[in-house]
């Protein structure tokens, strides 16, 4: 599987975030996005996405498949996403049933187990704390499998501990042939190429 993107120009609000922009990612690698504010990591992950049109460019998944890249895609963005008078188990089932993933509550359970959630499943995610309730959000990761990953600042609130288990599964993701592109400031600590968006664009590192 490759991810492309062929000389991608975004603007926004009539004002122009970046320009003549081009990169290729095979399955099993990641791309960190690096840049300083406002270089526009946020607009290419939402671009990628398919929340944001370019202006110009293209973007591409090969082999070329029936499902839209829309569909091949989890898009975390800075919003976890959540209904605060849901109960975290609640909101997943919403998100599977959103994501036609066919998830049974037990699926769910175990996922929430996994990312440490289990004590809180019942809780409405308003009373989480802000790790917790990221932790939530990437637990929807996994509820349904998706071969492209895009991660707006993923380490985002999360203690050490948390860091470290999330790097376990975008390794896993990575091993398994998925792909990954995460806006970070922050270093991922997985293998991952790094494209500067306040350098020349269209080179990784």
């Amino acid at each position: 599987m490759r991810l492309t993107a062929t000389d991608l120009t975004i603007e926004r609000g009539g004002r122009l975030i970046f320009s003549h922009l081009s990169f290729s990612l095979e399955g099993g690698e990641a791309v960190a996005v690096t840049g300083a504010n406002g270089a526009g990591k946020s607009s290419l992950l939402r671009a990628l996405a398919g929340l944001l049109k370019p202006v110009s460019g293209q973007i591409a998944l090969s082999p070329k498949s029936e499902t839209p890249l829309a569909e091949a895609t989890h898009y975390l963005g800075h919003s976890d996403a959540l209904k605060g008078v849901l109960t975290l188990t609640e909101n997943l089932i919403f998100w599977a049933s959103m994501l036609a993933a066919g998830t049974s509550k037990v699926e769910i359970g175990t996922t929430l187990q996994r990312f440490g959630l289990k004590s809180v499943a019942n809780l409405p995610a308003a009373y989480l704390s802000a790790g917790q309730k990221r932790r939530a959000a990437l637990a929807r990761l996994l509820l349904a499998p998706r071969p492209i990953w895009l991660l707006d600042e993923p380490l985002t609130a999360l203690d050490l501990a948390s860091q470290a288990f999330l790097r376990e599964v975008m390794q896993e993701h990575l091993a398994s042939g998925g792909l990954i592109v995460a806006a970070t400031h922050a270093a991922l600590g997985v293998p991952a190429h790094e494209l500067n968006m306040g350098a020349k664009l269209g080179e990784l590192a």
